[in-house]
Formats: C-alpha cells, sequence, structure tokens
C-alpha cells in the first residue's frame, strides 16, 4: 500500500506579526515547527504501513525552510518527502492551496490513501483536505476518529460528526483527514535522523507541474482574498473588587452598562 501524508511546517509561536496590505502571515524569522494535526496523520500512516506493509511518504508546501519538517517525518519513519516550492505559490487561499498540493501530489506518483491532518494550527479552516479529493477526483472522509478495518480495496472509519459517530467505508484511492485523539504520535529517532541525515527530499516547482498556468496558483488563483487583518491588541488592565455579593452584582451591572455590553 501506497500511502501519502500532507504535512505543513507552522509557526511556533503565536506572536507572528502579519503584512497589512497582503494579509499573509510574515513567517521570515519566526520559530516554525510541524503542524500538530499532521503528526496525527503521520502517525495514523505509518501505524497502517506496520500493520499492512508499504510506503509511506510525505508532502508539504512552503518556502525551502519547509524541508525541515519533512527530515522531522524521516526521523518518524516516512520512507520519502517532497517539497513544493515556488514563490508563485506564495499568499495562496486555501482554493489555491488545495488545488497546488493537488499537483504536487501527481508529481508523486498514485497513493492508494492519503492522510491529512484534520486542520492546520495557522489557519483553521479545515477546508484543504477535501477540496484536495475533490481536484484529485477521489473520495474522502473527514473528522476521521478510529481506523476500524483495512482491505485491499477499502478502508472503514468512524467519523467524530457534531452530534453522531457514524461509519463509513470507502474504496481506494481516497482522503482521510484524522482528528487528533485518534492515535498518540511517536518521537522522532535519534536514530533514524542520523541515519536519514542525507535523505533526498524531491522539490518540485511551478515549472515542474502539469499544468504550469500561474493564474491557478498563489494569490493570483485565490478566490478569497483578505479585506484586512491585524493582530489583536493587547491588554492587561484588571480590576479587583472586594465586597459583598449584592455590592458586587451592582458593581458589575454598572460596569457592563458603561462598557455598553448590555
Amino acid at each position: 500500500m501506497e500511502i501519502l501524508v500532507c504535512i505543513k511546517q507552522v509557526p511556533g509561536t503565536s506572536k507572528v506579526e502579519v503584512d497589512e496590505k497582503t494579509g499573509v502571515l510574515k513567517r521570515d524569522g519566526v520559530d516554525s515547527k510541524m503542524n500538530p494535526y499532521d503528526l496525527f496523520a503521520l502517525e495514523t500512516a505509518l501505524n497502517i504501513k506496520e500493520e499492512k506493509g508499504g510506503e509511506v511518504k510525505v508532502v508539504s508546501m512552503g518556502p525551502p525552510q519547509a524541508k525541515e519538517v519533512i527530515k522531522e517525518a524521516y526521523m518518524m519513519g516516512a520512507d520519502s518527502g517532497a517539497l513544493l516550492s515556488d514563490r508563485k505559490f506564495a499568499g495562496a487561499d486555501v482554493l489555491a492551496t488545495s488545488y497546488t498540493i493537488s499537483q504536487g501530489v501527481r508529481m508523486c506518483g498514485n497513493p492508494d490513501l492519503i492522510v491529512c491532518g484534520k486542520q492546520t494550527t495557522d489557519g483553521d479552516t479545515a477546508q484543504v483536505g477535501p477540496e484536495m479529493a475533490e481536484y484529485l477526483g477521489i473520495p474522502h472522509v473527514a473528522n476521521v476518529k478510529r481506523i476500524l478495518e483495512i482491505t485491499d480495496k477499502c478502508i472503514t472509519v468512524e467519523m467524530n460528526m457534531a452530534e453522531t459517530v457514524e461509519v463509513q467505508s470507502i474504496k481506494f484511492p481516497c482522503l482521510i483527514t484524522v482528528e487528533k485523539d485518534i492515535n498518540t504520535p511517536r518521537l522522532p529517532s535519534y536514530k533514524k535522523k542520523l541515519e536519514t541525515k542525507d535523505k533526498e527530499i524531491k522539490v518540485f516547482a511551478l515549472k515542474d507541474f502539469h499544468d504550469t498556468e500561474e493564474t491557478h496558483y498563489g494569490l493570483n488563483g485565490s478566490a478569497t482574498q483578505v479585506e484586512r487583518i491585524f493582530p489583536p491588541t493587547v491588554n492587561t488592565d484588571k480590576e479587583i473588587w472586594n465586597g459583598q455579593s449584592e455590592e458586587l452584582a451592582s458593581k458589575l451591572a454598572n460596569k457592563l452598562v458603561e462598557l455598553k455590553f448590555v
């Protein structure tokens, strides 16, 4: 079985500046890490490989420094990796991002199963995985909390829905997005770090894709544009009141009126 895991490098801190003109995060000089949800996706793929055999590939989209998360995936047990990197991909919304990664997936072969984390911590849209599946023309299931069975032809999973837990079987090739409680990700192995320190990471740019039309990627290919984005104002002001319950209740009511909350 060939399994492909989509991973992403995200800021390692919430204190990230925003370019107010483009609405894009300023990632230069900011500590980064693998998107936490992608760790669960990678662990899911590695567990399937250990049970059923096969190969685990990873693919990421980002600047050259995003190779670091692919190296981390190698340390966890991934067999090969590819980075989609081109300035023309920059500033993409979820639609353009999904299309770009779907094109990259085609460059990585024909996986039986694509595994994505539920969402990323720098976007939180949870849309990229399902949109990729639509571009690839394959079935998909989101919010997977448990894998029940894997056969040669399909995978059966439990989905964590809003008010129910549903069971569904989907035929290969397919895509799933997994919840964070599906497993406990393993730690990177120092031994594998030494073994894979010179392991190849393929890099694909726009010129390598089947579709090289620039208007399909990055800001040009984005159906949505950020009108305005800004960091929240930090406010550490506080008041401490002492007194009887009736007195405090009156103070609180007056404060709410003063702040125009009521």
